[in-house]
């Protein structure tokens, strides 16, 4: 699998009253008739979005869908209903035509049968549901990383990057931070991953330094690089500044080190640090807009759920609200070539 993932904002479309129910189906039927899907195929994903922004009318009063394109050979649609309601048992609603208020509901298994890819997490603190299309005609093997990012105040600029690029059985991930938030922090950012995306998969170290180079003269930032090699289960990590990172697996979660420093500014030249046997695990990025004290092990069964799942989790019980936030999470497995 050869791929590369580029840093794009999460569409953020709430679902306060019925007006906007109407709004969210339009919204999302555009999107993927933008991304080449055909009348049928985005029929599919309009008629799941009416049904996800009806639900949180009926179960949770409001909520929010989030969208987001999915790049590759086929581009998909990408559909997150999140909540904060009561949650639901996922068996009893998984039957066509069962209802936890009384109303006709298709029933998650109907929602399920529509989209390639479903998953769900529901639990005191409220629902996170997760639906990807592709058209129909298409062969596509989902990639098990997830990413939620959103700018401050629903900014145009935002001051997070993330990159992701994938080759053969080699991931590369990038995040960045530039400092404060607006313009002049995605300008940062941006020229940071630029540099990234020259060469991706060059050593950490160096490829610490090219970003560093190109980003001199702009505020500078916090940034981390991982590298991942899914033939032995490596990972090789490099961090300056503020960028949050944490292998999950069966034992204790592992923070990964950052070092002080600004990007673009001034930091002391480090080696990376090399993590081995971590195929199977979960490596989760963030920037300092989410809080650094949530803790899987507080959500049963969470880390199991699609990594798209546990990146909205985070953000929507953690977000600090006053900078630009972003979560990216990978399943660091082998992938087919």
């Amino acid at each position: 699998m050869d791929l590369r993932l580029h840093s794009s904002l999460t569409q953020v479309l709430p679902v306060e009253d019925s007006s906007q129910v109407g709004h969210a189906r339009r919204t999302a039927q555009k999107l993927a008739e933008q991304l080449g899907f055909d009348a049928t195929d985005a029929g599919r994903v309009a008629l799941v979005v009416t049904e996800l922004a009806s639900n949180i009318l009926k179960h949770a009063s409001s909520g929010e869908v989030h969208l987001r394109p999915l790049p590759g050979a086929v581009s998909g649609v990408e559909v997150i209903a999140i909540d904060r309601g009561q949650g639901f048992d996922l068996h009893d609603c998984m039957p066509d035509g069962v209802s936890t208020r009384g109303t006709q509901g298709i029933g998650l298994g109907s929602i399920l049968r529509q989209a390639q890819v479903f998953d769900v997490h529901s639990d005191h603190r409220g629902t996170v549901l997760l639906t990807r299309f592709y058209p129909r005609a298409a062969v596509v093997r989902d990639l098990r990383a997830g990413v939620s990012q959103h700018s401050l105040h629903d900014d145009p600029a935002c001051g997070d990057a993330w990159e992701l690029a994938i080759k053969g059985q080699q991931i590369s991930m990038l995040m960045i931070d530039g400092l404060g938030h607006g313009p002049e922090a995605e300008a940062a950012a941006r020229a940071g991953a630029t540099a990234f995306n020259r060469e991706p998969f060059a050593e950490p170290g160096m490829l610490l330094e090219e970003i560093h180079h190109d980003m001199r003269g702009s505020r500078g930032g916090a940034l981390a690089i991982a590298q991942f090699d899914g033939a032995d289960g490596a990972l090789r990590f490099i961090g300056i500044g503020n960028i949050g990172a944490t292998l999950i697996g069966e034992d204790k979660p592992r923070g990964m080190a950052s070092h002080p420093g600004i990007v673009g500014l001034q930091y002391r030249k480090i080696p990376a640090v090399n993590y081995a046997h971590c195929g199977g695990q979960l490596l989760i990025m963030y920037s300092d807009g989410l809080q650094s004290r949530w803790n899987l092990r507080d959500y049963p069964g969470l880390m199991y759920r699609h990594p798209a799942i546990i990146a909205a989790v985070l953000h929507r019980d953690y977000c600090r609200g006053r900078d630009d936030v972003t979560v990216l999470v990978m399943a660091l497995e082998a992938l087919d070539d």
